[in-house]
């Protein structure tokens, strides 16, 4: 049934070029190069550039996807470029080309499964692991880090590159162009996340731990300007938003304040350090655990980062008290006042009561401290109050004799006469 949901999804969510605006082709030095569809013998423009890498890349689902790695000898930061609907690369070159330039950023831009000359067939899954696989690639042959990565998303391609922000904690940035809050609620406006919705952005948005710009158009008549409104109101570290006036889904390259907005974005984030960034995340992390944990109303625990769990026993993780900020100790403490139970298994709920003072557990058979009756403090032994099978017994005053009679807990002294009431009734 999902399969078929998903099928049907994608059948309505993806329209490829039909026929590609280009073609791959090897050349005699057994690189590849890119030829336009309509003239196979005519290279596109600039496609023969020493700058431009054509890229085959395989991705986990088992398709070759295509992509193109332009460079800039003056970039420090790299653009990932996931494009719209109805597009591919052959279209997009010369936006490349200019963005290169303009931004002084290395870009690369990629085709989804079933658009251009990549294969396969498009869906949302097929475009989670073709992002995947062109960030391997970065990462591999071109040594791009996550820190010097900024992730690019129009429209459609927005699903797929929170995809894969919400999973680098270190992510320099995101631009966020036309995004979209889900495929359904591009059709209409539900306030519920449906089994068939694709590219839940509206979920995975919160996730995302690094800047992020929202581009849209007032006049959007496909995506609606309130998508990125949401998106950009959900974000945890959204940017000053670019809301152009007039413009549309396709046509913001167009208005001079995209570019000059987005250079300006581009600086600022070259111009954050790796150690500025990492302190903000820090800084997110510990405002997130201290609003959501307290000592005395626990609504929500913070989790091992590693297996998600509130106390984990593998890696000795164990969430810190926001008022102190001291990790509690690696054998479970006490809730409320983050002070170690039984001594003995150093369980927070121990199944012996313990006492206030000494935590010391009370009596394994009774399970009381002291005697509720006679509030008379228990065996030093055994721990169960006024016991009768050891030694222990209130003595004697004088002789500091044990108790003999167990019912009236009088003293029978030296002598042996029987002190107290029931003495002068034996006498009698």
């Amino acid at each position: 049934m999902g399969c078929m949901v998903s099928q049907l999804a994608a059948k309505f969510a993806f329209f490829p070029p039909s026929p590609p605006t280009y073609q791959i082709k090897k050349r005699d030095d057994g690189k590849l190069t890119v030829v336009s569809s309509s003239s196979p013998s005519i290279p596109i423009p600039h496609a023969d550039d020493n700058s431009l890498d054509v890229l085959l890349i395989d991705t986990k689902r088992g398709n070759k996807i295509v992509a193109f790695y332009l460079r800039n000898p003056l970039a420090r930061l790299t653009l990932l470029y996931s494009h719209g609907n109805a597009a591919d690369l052959g279209q997009l070159y010369d936006l490349f080309v200019q963005l290169k330039v303009n931004l002084r950023v290395n870009l690369i831009g990629y085709d989804y499964s079933g658009y251009g000359a990549s294969a396969g067939k498009p869906s949302e899954s097929n475009t989670y692991a073709d992002i995947e696989a062109v960030y391997q690639c970065l990462e591999t042959e071109y040594g791009v880090s996550q820190e010097d990565l900024i992730l690019y998303g129009q429209s459609v391609g927005s699903g797929p590159t929170l995809h894969l922000a919400a999973k680098l904690p270190r992510l320099r940035a995101v631009v966020l162009h036309s995004a979209i809050l889900s495929g359904l609620r591009v059709l209409c406006h539900v306030k519920f996340t449906f089994c068939f919705d694709i590219y839940e952005n509206i979920n995975k948005i919160k996730k995302v731990t690094c800047p992020v710009l929202v581009i849209h158009g007032t006049e959007d008549d496909v995506v609606n300007v309130l998508h990125g409104n949401g998106l950009w109101k959900m974000a945890r570290e959204p940017y000053e938003p670019l809301w152009i006036k007039g413009g549309g889904h396709c046509n913001l390259e167009l208005y001079p304040d995209y570019i000059r907005h987005l250079c300006r974005f581009i600086q600022e984030m070259e111009n954050m350090t790796t150690a500025i960034r990492l302190k903000k995340i820090r800084l997110q992390t510990r405002s997130t655990v201290s609003v959501n944990w307290c000592c005395k109303i626990k609504i929500w625990k913070p989790k091992c980062p590693n297996c998600s769990t509130s106390s984990c026993i593998k890696c000795s993780w164990r969430p810190k008290c926001s008022e102190c900020w001291r990790p509690s100790c690696p054998r479970p403490s006490c809730p409320e006042c983050w002070r170690p139970s039984c001594p003995e298994c150093w369980r927070p709920s121990c199944p012996r009561p313990s006492c206030p003072e000494c935590w010391r557990p009370s009596c394994p058979e009774c399970l009381r401290p002291s005697c509720p009756e006679c509030s008379r403090p228990s065996c030093p032994e055994c721990w169960r109050p006024r016991c009768i099978k050891c030694c222990w017994r209130p003595k004697c005053p004088k002789c500091l004799r044990p108790s003999c009679c167990m019912k009236c807990f009088c003293w029978r002294c030296c002598m042996g006469a029987h002190g107290g009431q029931n003495a002068k009734e034996e006498d009698g």
